[in-house]
């Protein structure tokens, strides 16, 4: 009993005091703090876009076409005349969006389905693990490219295509994860103790397989982000008038050479969030890995 106490992560909880610490390492880790900084500076910047700039994304100025950086336009404005600030900053909106929600969905897919397969073994591990194969089998922007010609057009199938894609390495590692567990003495305990597959899965193994999952779902919202701007840069993403990070790398393609600050900004603005994100990653996974642990 005083082992319990003194260790109860042992009996299958996660100790408060071990999230604690790994907050303590990740406020010491200088890059992921910086990560986790420019991301919620571009999330504020996005969510307060209509008070950061007096231009409507989607509106043209025929009489300001092609201007370069002024104080009037600080990023100038593109081939139609809109403002390119503004439309950087709604595309934010949209980036981001794909990038959090597609990890809803991949972790509503992945995370029980990883969980189910691993608990129950046997032959319905073996058949669930499979399929999960044969979905990892195929190129994924490929699979999307299908699964958007199949759900149609709008932002909301984008979210769902990226999500359906991304799901089987959530799954996987939570598998594989929860498998791991399984040997563990605290669930020997519990199941002594007369607890059932289920209550042991969600009450002792899923708690304690959160902190890989976490680290790769953060690294997940980049590949998610890249994979939106890749889509919408050959004219199967976002439609217009809505803008995204992707579909102006598109728009200013052309012009490229006689304007290339509309290439530059949203290209530099992806770089930027995609290695936040993985700084962000890399920090999580430092503060969440059990042997920092003093």
């Amino acid at each position: 009993m005083t082992d319990l106490a003194i260790q109860p992560e042992i009996a299958g909880h996660p100790h408060p005091t071990l999230w604690g610490d790994a907050f303590t390492r990740l406020r010491r880790n200088k890059l992921a703090l910086a990560g986790g900084i420019v991301i919620l500076t571009v999330a504020m910047a996005a969510i307060l876009a209509p008070f950061l700039t007096r231009y409507d994304f989607a509106k043209q100025n025929l009489d300001s076409i092609m201007e370069g950086p002024s104080w009037t336009h600080p990023l100038g404005t593109d081939e139609l005349g809109r403002d390119v600030f503004a439309r950087l900053l709604y595309g934010a909106r949209t980036s981001l969006a794909v990038g959090v929600f597609t990890q809803v969905i991949v972790l509503a897919i992945g995370l029980p389905l990883g969980a189910f397969s691993a608990s129950l073994g046997g032959r319905v591990d073996n058949l669930i693990m499979r399929f999960v194969d044969v979905v990892y089998a195929f190129p994924d922007i490929l699979l999307i490219i299908l699964l958007r010609a199949i759900f149609g057009g709008s932002i909301y199938m984008i979210f769902l295509s990226i999500g359906l894609v991304g799901w089987v390495s959530v799954a996987r590692l939570a598998r594989g994860q929860i498998l791991s567990l399984k040997e563990q003495d605290f669930v020997t305990a519990a199941r002594s103790l007369g607890g059932s597959s289920r209550y042991i899965t969600m009450r002792h193994l899923l708690p304690n397989s959160l902190g890989p999952i976490i680290v790769a779902v953060t690294f997940n919202i980049p590949r998610a982000i890249f994979a939106e701007a890749a889509l919408s840069y050959i004219g199967i993403g976002v439609k217009p008038p809505t803008p995204s990070w992707g579909t102006m790398i598109s728009d200013g393609y052309n012009l490229i050479f006689s304007a290339p600050y509309l290439v530059a900004a949203p290209a530099l603005a992806i770089g930027i969030i995609m290695l936040a994100f993985s700084f962000l990653g890399d920090g999580l996974r430092d503060a969440l890995d059990p042997r920092m642990r003093r």
